[in-house]
Order: C-alpha cells, then structure tokens, then sequence
C-alpha cells in the first residue's frame, strides 16, 4: 500500500500526465469553427421565433411556380425592417440554395408601417410578418429519384426594440417533388393581399426650385380611396424626410381623382434619383391597410448638388484614426518603443501568475521541489522544461493568432476561449485534476505500467506540460501592461510580434524558474509528512472554483442548457473516476455503468453543449446588464449617435471568461461614487460583450490600438478617445472624467 507522500507524488506526476492529453485535444480544437445553429425549419431567439415556410399546391412541375417565405413572429416591441429601412436599420437579407432548375425571386415586401423613434422614422414590421418569394421551376429541373427536395436559406435580420440586434439562421425545409405541400395556404394568401400591386399610368413627381420638395400627382386610385387619408413609404431611400410628420410636415389633398401629396426632402439626402418609387395605403402611416399599389414617379426638376457626405464613424474615432495616420508605423518606428512593448510585456506576463487558475499549478510545480532524491541540478532542468513549456505556448498561440488575422479572420488574444469547445474541455481538464487531488483516484490506476513507468523516468517532460497548462488557462486575460504591448504586436511585422509573446512567456515563467535555480527555496519547504496529503485535497477546491467558473462562461455561450448539460457530463466523469479507484467486482460493474452513462451523454448532450446558441439566449446575463438602465449594449452607430447628440459615452470592452474584467465589474465600475460622477456628468455607458467572436467589437479594439480585453475608453465630442488602465482605480477613472 502507498504511504501518502508517494500518493502526493504520484499525484503530481499524472495530472501532468493527464495535462498533456487534455491540452493537445485543447490545441486541436482552436480552429474548429462554431456553429450558432444546427439547420432545421424554425430559429428561435427572445426577440423573434423564425420559421421557414412553403407552399406548392401543385408539387414541383416543371412550368410551375411556388412560394417560399420566412415569415417572423416577433415579440412585443420588437420589430424588423423593409426594404427601405428608414433612417436607421437594415433590411431582412434571404440568401437562397435550391436545386439546379429553380429560380427564386426577389421578396415580394408586404405593406410596412412608420416607425418613429424621436426625431427619427424606421419603417418595418411588428408582430407577424411572412415574406414570400416565389420560384419557378425550369424545364432543366430534375427531382431526386429517391427522397425530397432539399430547400436551404440562410437569413440575416436586425431586430430593435431599444436596442438592436444583429441575428442570423440556417433554415433547411425538405419538399416532396410530386405530391403537394400546402399546409401554409392562408398564409401566403393573407402575404399576397399585404404586397403592393403595381398602379400603372404616368405619375409625375415634381422637384420644387430649392429642391426642398416633392411633390406627387398620382391618378387611378381605387374610386373608394377618395377624400381619405393615404399613407406614402418611400421605396427610394436615402432622399426624402423620413419623420416628417402626416398632414403637418408632409401634406396631401384630393382634387376629383386625384391625389396630390407634398413630402419635404431631407437635409442629409444622399441620392438624385431621376426616378423614384413610392407604396401608397390608406390609413395613419403607424397602421396602414391593405391593399397597397407601387408607383414609380419618374422625377422631373433639377436636384441640388449633394452634400459633401459625412465621415460614417463616430467624430472620435475619425479623430483618433487621424491622429493615428500622423504617427509613424510602428514597423518604421524606433528600436525604443519596441523595446518598451517588450519591457510591457515581460511585466505583464509577470502578473498572470496572479491568476486564480494559475496559482494551484505554481503551487503544486514549487513543492515538487521537496521530493525526496532531487538535487539542484533536477529543480534546474524541471525549471528550465517549464519556461520552454511557456514560451513556445505563448509562441503558438501568439502565432496562430497572427496567422489567422493575416487570413481575414477577426480575432484578438482571448480567442481560444470564445470557443464553447475549448471552454468545456478546460472544465473536463480541471474536474479531472480536482478529484485526482481531493484523492478520489489516482491517475497510475487508469494508464498502463509501462506508461506510468515512463512518466515517473521524464520529469522534465511534465515541467514542461505544465508549463503549457499554465498558459492555457492563463492567457485569455491581459493583465496590466499587456494591453499596449499586444495592440502592439498584431500590428508589427511577425518577428517583431513573436519576439513580444516570448517576452511575455519569459515573464511568465520567471517566478518559478527563479525558485528553480534559488536553492533557499527547497530548504524552505517543511520535511515531508501528513501536511503534503492536506495541502494536496486543499489543492483540489481552487480546480473546482475554476470549474464553476468555466460553467458559467459556457453559459454565456451555450446557454443555460448548455451548461447544464457539461455538468451532467463532468458529474458521469467523476462517477467513472470514483468506481475505477474500487476494488472487485464492484470496480467493474460501475466503470461499465459509468462507461455506458458516458457515452450516451457524448451522443446526445455534448453536441448541444458545444453548439453556441444565439445571442439573445447565450448571453442572457449580460443582455440583462446592458439592458438596464445604466449599461447598455455597445454597437458602434451608438457610439457615433450619442457623440453626435453631444453626449460623452465610456465603454467598457468586456468578456465573461476575463477574470481581470469581471473583477473590475464587480469593484472600480460599480462604485457608488463613481457611478453618481458618471451620471452626473450624462455619461452613456455601454458595455462591448466580447464573449462570443464579434467583428465589430474586434475592430473597434484594433482601431484603439488594443487587441484583448478588458478595455476601457471614454469618448467625447470632437476628442480622440481617452483609454484607461486595465486595472483602473476610482480616482483615475474620475480623473478622466474631469477632462471632459
């Protein structure tokens, strides 16, 4: 039987082991893509449930034509957009792959309402709305001999209430090629009577001399329209005053049949259309009716010459890009500021060894050094495997970054844990490693000898997986200092930028080779006893902390079934790791069990577990934040919105598996103080949820010379934005304030 020093030591030694297996399926898995959606004929997210539809009474004959439609349900307040979105917005985009021989067409748009949001006017749909297109079937169509007909859309919409977001699905909807599909009927028919019908005859449209006005002469109405009051859409957007107001700042009358209206064109007109197409209801514009006629009015006037057009980013970020073009490259600056982001660097990486997850592996590599048979010359090569172990991690995922911003992708340090798989498999590496620790199983009763024999015989091997741990759970935070540095780097030419990871692994890895090669370290360590096991099972709760917090970041990702279902997959593991630690028959029984119980939850939970789920559901917590009164969701047009109304806005770049984010969250952004000087001061705050990979959010950090999170800016009319500390205090945050 082994006494409990050898229990620890062989502790030590497996979850090194154990280490090495769970970090290469980590490493491999970094550039697998993430799917949001697994396809199928309905979407759903809290702000619209989307679903696929179609209707073929007749089958799909060659000759023939029938409708395909996404039709949206949309959850109170919340709305999408028309083909002329108004003055904010953007259209739902259908992107089609059907079999050879189908043509689709364009989106027959049903009858839109106005939208107003203060001094601004959006047009689109509340509730349900179905947008049909049809399909014609050519003569080249050939149907499948065995099986459906398989019908894919991809589809891309912005939904707003208060905020707006950008949402996208995979629609796939299977169709049998002869007998009928028309289940839908109704509601392509009721779709039908909402689009517009084309109102022939000519129908001038006249510029006024300033070219402030339009006005319409439109005839041949439906008799029963006479003396009402229409609604007029613009289909031409980008010309007229979308908020002008019905009958006070746009006008209309009836002489006999005809119908005159006058809209105001807009101060910010961007096009000089010689022709220009309108939709024309009766009723309020906030709640048009059915049925509606398209007219195109060929413009007869001259057009004012156009406007210089103005910057589409915010004035300080166009200040910031300005100052930014003035300053030299930084591959042409001098050796000193690259100099100063190595010196960034080392210090920075010197602090990640203040990370939670961190601090068990340091904790545990550091007492190796009381094993019994170890001189100094073992403690240097365990100290040296360990630095080479960091830096050439730090060198890999630094250059599989660079490599993959250099190929399109838009990605920032953090990235490996934007990925709901690596996150799960941190969570399976540290479950494993909290039992073995908590002494529930040791690893050598699960390899075969030979192995383990060849694991006790490398120790240098293991110094340096354990290094590669540490980096992997340690790198998806900047600490302070790290953040300039790694703007930096992205921006340098490759040796340049490779050079500032090595720095930051030798930083790293500097505490523990120090205590390596510092003999006083070893001669500090208490002699070996019982106190090893307690401090061994002591171990064990900061790997279980990790996991809980691995959870929730998943639940960020994946949601909460998500989540839930890793946990019930980690809870089946450490079930199987508890009954291989038994004796007899029993030992056998329940692995099988647990084998069993495992392998079923591989097939039917992990892939849900791994799927991240759209926005609105992956991150509730955060949507709850920002979606308070005081933070809101970052986009960049409100940044450039609030700017434009004169309002500073400070955003807080974030994610949930930063550790250094959440902890600032919880401390310097929740200060009762600094939040009454921030209110105050009528200061926006917006939060950039950076979880999840996020274009958007990965520019506007690269436009501020940042490449990870957190980042904190303050913005201000006409000022190039002001970027705070990655640990910034109370005072400096106020100090910012008072430049404003």
């Amino acid at each position: 039987m082994l006494n409990p020093f050898s229990l620890f030591l062989s502790a030590l030694r497996a979850s090194r082991l154990s280490s090495a297996c769970c970090i290469a399926a980590l490493w491999c898995g970094l550039a697998a893509p993430v799917h949001a959606q697994v396809p199928g004929a309905t979407f759903k997210t809290e702000q619209v449930r989307a679903e696929l539809l179609a209707h073929a009474p007749q089958g799909l004959q060659a000759g023939q034509t029938f409708w395909l439609g996404l039709q949206i349900v949309h959850q109170t307040h919340w709305h999408t957009y028309w083909q002329n979105p108004g003055d904010s917005g953007l259209p739902t985009r259908l992107q089609w792959k059907l079999p050879a021989g189908l043509q689709v067409g364009e989106i027959a748009w049903p009858l839109p309402k106005k939208i107003p949001i203060g001094t601004l006017a959006n047009y689109g749909y509340e509730n349900t709305v179905l947008l049909p297109v049809s399909v014609s079937v050519g003569p080249d169509f050939k149907a499948p001999v065995v099986g459906p007909v398989k019908i894919q859309l991809q589809a891309e919409w912005l939904v707003c209430r208060e905020a707006c977001i950008p949402q996208e699905g995979q629609f796939e909807l299977s169709l049998p090629a002869q007998g009928a599909t028309a289940l839908h009927g109704d509601l392509f028919d009721a779709a039908q009577k909402q689009s517009p019908q084309s109102l022939k005859g000519s129908h001038p449209a006249n510029l006024s001399a300033d070219g402030r006005t339009v006005t319409l002469s439109i005839e041949a109405l439906p008799p029963a329209w006479r003396g009402q009051t229409l609604s007029l859409f613009p289909i031409t957007a980008n010309v007229v005053n979308n908020a002008a107001v019905q009958g006070k700042t746009w006008t209309q009358s009836w002489q006999g049949d005809r119908w005159t209206a006058q809209m105001p064109v807009s101060d910010e007109r961007s096009e000089s259309p010689a022709l220009m197409r309108w939709v024309i209801a009766a009723g309020p514009e906030t709640a048009p009716r059915a049925p509606a006629f398209e007219v195109d009015t060929p413009v007869k006037g001259a057009w004012p010459a156009l406007a210089q057009a103005s910057a589409s980013v915010s004035p300080a970020l166009a200040q910031a890009l300005k100052d930014n073009a003035k300053a030299p490259p930084p591959h042409s600056g001098s050796w000193g500021s690259l100099l100063l982001a190595l010196v960034g660097a080392f210090v920075g990486g010197l602090l990640l060894n203040l990370m939670p997850c961190v601090f068990p592996v340091l904790a545990i590599k550091v007492l190796g050094f009381a094993q019994p048979g170890q001189g100094r010359a073992d403690h240097r090569a365990a100290g040296l495997a360990y630095t080479v172990g960091v830096v050439l991690s730090f060198l890999l995922l630094g250059g599989l970054l660079l490599g993959l911003r250099a190929a399109g992708e838009q990605l920032g340090w953090g990235f490996q844990l934007q990925s709901p798989a690596v996150v799960a498999g941190l969570a399976l590496l540290f479950t494993l490693l909290g039992l073995n620790l908590a002494g529930v199983f040791e690893f050598g009763q699960m390899v075969p000898s030979r192995l383990a024999s060849w694991q006790s015989r490398h120790a240098t091997v293991n110094a340096g997986l354990s290094g590669v741990l540490a980096v992997a759970v340690a790198s998806p935070c900047t600490a302070p200092f790290m953040g300039t540095s790694l703007g930096l780097a992205i921006a340098l030419p490759a040796w340049q930028a490779l050079a500032v990871f090595i720095a930051m692994g030798l930083g790293m890895a500097l505490p523990y080779l120090a205590a390596s090669f510092w003999p006083a370290v070893a001669r500090a360590l208490p002699r070996p006893g019982a106190w090893m096991v307690v401090f061994r099972q002591a171990m064990a709760f900061p790997m279980f902390a990790t996991v809980i917090w691995l959870l929730w970041v998943l639940g960020q990702q994946a949601g909460i079934d998500g989540a839930t279902g890793l946990l019930a997959l980690l809870l089946c593991v450490a079930f199987g790791a508890w009954s291989l630690g038994l004796q007899g028959r029993a030992r056998w029984g329940l692995s099988a069990l647990a084998l069993l119980a495992l392998a079923w939850l591989t097939l039917s939970v992990l892939p849900a577990a791994l799927r991240e789920a759209p926005s609105s559901q992956a991150t509730h917590s955060e949507t709850a934040t920002a979606s308070a009164p005081r933070w809101q969701a970052w986009s960049e047009a409100r940044v450039q919105s609030e700017l434009s109304a004169g309002r500073p806005v400070f955003v807080d770049f974030t994610a949930a598996w930063c550790v250094t984010c959440q902890y600032n969250k919880k401390t310097t952004l929740s200060d009762a103080a600094l939040l009454a000087d921030l209110d105050a001061r009528q200061v926006v705050l917006l939060r950039a949820d950076w979880t999840r990979r996020d274009a958007a959010i990965t520019q506007a950090l690269t436009a501020l010379g940042r490449s990870g999170v957190p980042v904190y800016a303050l913005y201000a009319p006409g000022r190039a934005p002001v970027l705070l500390s990655e640990l910034p205090s109370v005072a400096e945050v106020q100090q910012a304030l008072r430049g404003l």
